[in-house]
């Protein structure tokens, strides 16, 4: 499973860890991953997702799940959220006509 949010693409940034002395050595920042079940409002069924906590927030902020889906860029998302979105779509064409 690797370290990276489903829904803003986040993963891990390399950096250096300095000592006192001023020594550098290689180190990962990893981001703040959480396993969520998700809750999108179009299709009527929760998912499970691997979000970061600031992703979380951010959908809270945008209105929901189904918001956020559809702001996303597509390059950001995963496979399964991209299949997430196309639903999303999906659902809300059939129900405007």
């Amino acid at each position: 499973m690797s370290r990276r949010c489903e829904l803003t693409g986040k993963s891990a940034q390399v950096g250096h860890k300095v000592s006192h002395s001023n020594i550098k050595t290689k180190r990962r920042f990893l981001p703040n991953l959480l396993n969520v079940t998700m809750i999108s409002d179009a299709l009527g069924r929760s998912v499970k997702l691997r979000v970061s906590a600031n992703a979380l927030k951010t959908v809270d902020h945008r209105g929901g799940l189904d918001a956020f889906l559809l702001k996303a860029k597509d390059d950001d998302l995963s496979e399964k959220a991209l299949e997430l979105k196309r639903q999303i779509r999906k659902k809300r064409a059939a129900e405007a006509e």
